[in-house]
């Protein structure tokens, strides 16, 4: 009998860039959350109009795809969307938890009068200890666990709730035709920028972050307007589902991008803090829509989609340009590459614990010095923590108590 070799089959790689760069969003959050903390007069946002917001979203938007578009291929409409909303499940009582363990610590640092500030005070959370009769909705518990009340260092989930909540609606327009969703996005984007309904006479779409304070004319809104985000979101998911195809890697769209990431540099925080550009800084004045973190302003939009084209180019097929990074910056970068991807893979975790460890290590500096070698050993404390969150919260996911047969 005549046998022929056979070839072993090629093992599958993994792309490792979605979680490299959400753990890399993760970091930068983590500075950007640190009050007085001069790591972040440099973080990327400060280059640019756009920010780990962004990064954050829009990973988010191509996990999304890959979590819940099988299960909407596999199992339908109706038990896919039950799985999005145990997600938001999730989220929400993640966003509730973060919030009491963020004022409770704020409240103890207070009280312990480590310093002289008052931490919850600079959070804005007088409505929780001060009644007043002017408020039209005193109930503040319950305007918080109904997100009738959202303060903005606690907006970002339940911003992602909402987008996330439209994805059942997304996911069935795409089965008639992607066209609709491409269409209810931007329509849905075009009634979240304030100016522009307010010019064309049309509603602006975004909830109330504050119900007790009066008059609609001047109610704050939430900060990250779910009705703009959206379209971060999307247009991730859009790309993982492949409803929208990989633009190709030409050099004309590289300079393209890269001729958009260098021009925002003049307009940018850095344009303004750095090269002291007084034309700069009057654009800036009055053309703060355009940028606006709120409502995600086009051209926030515009100069984050040409950061993440370069990104991905650069990054290789998969990532085989970042695993290739031990060859040009030696062995530890195999080590600290895992230890990105491992926080990537938990962002969730992380993001929530970020934000307390964030504030603590703001308190931390008020009381021990901000010299430059102080705030270097905080945030490498913080990062630590991170790091050991995302090891954690992996572990359990393991269920490593199950008797294994």
């Amino acid at each position: 009998m005549t046998t022929y070799p056979t070839s072993a089959p090629v093992p599958r790689v993994r792309d490792i860039r979605l979680d490299f760069f959400r753990g890399v969003a993760m970091f930068i959050i983590l500075f950007a959350h640190t009050p007085g903390n001069y790591f972040t007069n440099w973080i990327p946002a400060r280059w640019g109009f756009s920010d780990a917001t962004e990064m954050f979203v829009f990973c988010s938007g191509m996990a999304s795809a890959i979590a819940f578009g099988a299960t909407f291929d596999r199992a339908g409409i109706l038990l896919g969307s039950a799985r999005v909303a145990y997600r938001i499940w999730q989220i929400y009582w993640a966003h509730i938890g973060l919030f009491f363990a963020t004022t409770a610590a704020m409240v103890f640092f207070t009280e312990l009068e480590v310093t002289t500030r008052n931490y919850w005070g600079d959070l804005n959370l007088w409505m929780l200890f001060v009644q007043s009769e002017h408020w039209e909705n005193p109930n503040i518990l319950l305007s918080l666990m109904t997100l009738h009340w959202v303060p903005n260092l606690f907006d970002i989930l339940p911003m992602y709730m909402v987008v996330l909540a439209m994805m059942p609606l997304f996911y069935g327009l795409a089965r008639v035709h992607f066209g609709l969703v491409a269409l209810l996005s931007v329509i849905l984007w075009f009634l979240a920028q304030r100016n522009f309904t307010e010019h064309f006479g049309l509603p602006y779409l975004n909830f109330t972050a504050e119900p007790w304070v009066g008059a609609d004319g001047w109610q704050r809104r939430w900060f990250l307007n779910p009705f703009g985000w959206q379209l971060a979101f999307f247009t991730g998911f859009a790309f993982m589902r492949g409803w929208l195809p990989k633009p190709p890697v030409a050099w004309w769209l590289i300079a393209l991008a890269g001729f958009i990431v260098l021009a925002n540099i003049p307009l940018s925080n850095i344009g303004v803090r750095e090269f002291d550009l007084d034309w700069a800084r009057t654009w800036r004045a009055q053309n703060a829509q355009w940028f606006s973190k709120s409502d995600l302003g086009l051209l926030r939009f515009v100069q984050f989609l040409s950061l993440a084209y370069l990104a991905w180019v650069i990054a290789g097929d998969k990532g085989n340009r970042i695993r290739a990074g031990a060859s040009w910056i030696g062995r530890m970068w195999s080590p600290v590459l895992a230890i990105v991807l491992k926080v990537g893979q938990q962002s969730l975790a992380v993001f929530v614990v970020s934000i307390l460890v964030g504030r603590s290590n703001a308190v931390l500096m008020d009381v021990i010095g901000r010299d430059t070698w102080t705030v270097v050993a905080v945030n490498l404390f913080g990062m630590f923590l991170l790091v050991l969150t995302a090891y954690g919260a992996g572990w359990f996911k393991t269920q490593p108590w199950k008797v294994r047969v």
